[in-house]
């Protein structure tokens, strides 16, 4: 196919371009989309456990007692009912080191100094998040400690077991307060400790929130703000559905990006379509002129050789004149009759240009073919007898639809084709039969055959392996049967010849 034109190259480069550009900005846009996507369903998971930490804050606030302490049973069943939430996996209360004070759900497994310092931990299904919350653990800027709280252990000290300072708490009876050591037996109550509890304005640290009154030094204090403050809340959430929505955004991401590729795709194969429908519009309106422009030349050359033969017969009749002259010499007789076979020689080949250049027009009617076989047999007895040839006619006959002098003139051209095959003293068959509801007809011979390289091309106008040949017989041979629509095809004979097959021929009806 022939090059494009240089401006319509240009214009499909640029509209490839285009389109390529177009669709990496589409799927540059869903990545950037799906980014965001996916930080903002991460900010979402986020905010859930910012959520269930202020949510335990309140709940810590409201158990508190004097003195900042709470009952490790009631913090873990608080726990436990925030547990049996789906998408929460652990929850765990930690003191300022990392370590777990209270705990529910499944065991708490986290990297303590990545936690402690970035706040979270993302491992496969789930995430573990540090409260950012103050549960009242941190120290204020005076330096003293806002509100701790302190987690009151189960009872389950055994003997020989470390003395822990939370286990010497005691609660006032009637008061719930924390403070001093319980009195003994018949002893009164002391006075301050009515006093703390009825005088708001003189209340004592403890009560405010401060330091509970019991018996231990500042070291202890310090010791057991440390090991049973509370200072974070660990979170363990499941990322099930934080990684359904991203799996379900990038999809749909995916299945955007696949329909803006087909589109991009549809579209420059389109241009492309286009620009080759183009192109062809283009190659056949030069076809057009240059058919019409052959029809031009055709008729011209047509009417040039019908022109010439009657000069030529003009000069075979002189010549024909002058070898019958009595005083004639023998040399002058001699050149006479060649310049009368030079003669017949272009006339032969322009009577065939002038078949082979005349617009078929078939007539068609009912013809048997056997009668047609035995006319033009006739009309080559004497080709058949000067090389001795036998040819052979069908038995049978059968009628077909078709122009008869075409016919004629096809079955003329095949067996004079044949008996200039054949060599001396040869076979030419003529076959016919029915196939179908059509009927078929064969010329074979017992010549040398046509060499494999030549078989395509023995159709084409001006092909001839014979020196005497025009090469136009079997053109103007393809020509009536293409315009009857039949089929015309070459088979090799074995063990050596030729056939010559014409097919598809209409049977007549019957009237």
């Amino acid at each position: 196919m022939r090059a494009f034109p240089a401006t319509l190259l240009r214009r499909t480069a640029i509209l490839y371009t285009s389109l390529a550009a177009v669709w990496s900005l589409i799927v540059a846009w869903q990545v950037v989309e799906h980014r965001r996507v996916r930080d903002a369903a991460r900010a979402a998971l986020l905010k859930r456990a910012q959520d269930i930490s202020t949510t335990m804050g309140l709940v810590i606030r409201s158990q508190r007692r004097f003195g900042g302490i709470v009952s490790q049973e009631r913090i873990e069943s608080a726990l436990d009912e925030l547990v049996r939430v789906d998408e929460i996996n652990s929850l765990a209360l930690i003191n300022a080191i990392g370590d777990i004070v209270a705990s529910a759900g499944a065991p708490v497994d986290f990297t303590r100094e990545d936690v402690l310092k970035t706040g979270e931990q993302w491992e496969p299904g789930r995430v573990t998040v540090v409260n950012p919350v103050d549960l009242g653990a941190s120290l204020s800027g005076r330096g003293e400690t806002n509100r701790p709280t302190i987690v009151l252990p189960r009872r389950e000290s055994s003997a020989g077991q470390r003395d822990d300072p939370a286990e010497r708490l005691r609660f006032e009876p009637g008061t719930n307060a924390p403070g001093r050591p319980l009195p003994a037996p018949g002893e009164a109550p002391r006075e301050g400790a009515r006093r703390d509890r009825d005088d708001d304005e003189g209340r004592p640290p403890w009560a405010r929130g401060g330091r509970p009154p019991f018996r231990m030094d500042e070291a202890q204090y310090k010791e057991l703000l440390e090991r049973r403050g509370l200072h974070g809340l660990v979170i363990t959430m499941s990322t099930d559905a934080y990684r359904q929505s991203c799996r379900r955004d990038l999809w749909m991401r995916g299945m955007i990006g696949c329909l803006a590729g087909v589109s991009v795709l549809g579209l420059g194969l389109a241009w492309r379509n286009l620009a080759k429908s183009s192109e062809l519009q283009m190659r056949l309106m030069r076809a057009r002129e240059l058919n019409t422009h052959l029809k031009e030349m055709n008729v011209a050359a047509a009417g040039l050789a019908h022109e010439t033969r009657n000069p030529l017969n003009i000069i075979r009749g002189l010549a024909q004149m002058i070898s019958r002259q009595q005083d004639a010499s023998a040399e002058i007789r001699r050149k006479s009759r060649e310049i009368i076979d030079e003669t017949d020689r272009v006339t032969a080949q322009l009577n065939e240009f002038i078949n082979f250049s005349r617009p078929r027009e078939v007539r068609r009617a009912a013809v048997e073919i056997l009668p047609v076989v035995q006319e033009v047999a006739r009309a080559l007895t004497h080709d058949l007898e000067e090389k001795c040839v036998r040819l052979h006619l069908p038995e049978g006959s059968l009628t077909v639809e078709a122009d008869e002098p075409l016919l004629r003139q096809a079955l003329f051209n095949l067996l004079l084709n044949a008996v200039q095959a054949v060599e001396r003293g040869g076979d030419i068959e003529v076959a016919v039969w029915r196939q179908n509801d059509a009927a078929v007809l064969e010329i074979r011979d017992n010549g040398p055959g046509v060499a494999p390289e030549h078989r395509a091309e023995i159709f084409k106008p001006y092909f001839t392996t014979h020196q005497q040949g025009t090469g136009l017989g079997l053109a103007v041979v393809q020509q009536i049967v293409l315009a009857h629509g039949w089929e015309i095809e070459f088979v090799p004979r074995a063990p050596r010849g030729a056939i010559f097959r014409i097919s598809h021929l209409k049977l007549a009806s019957r009237a």
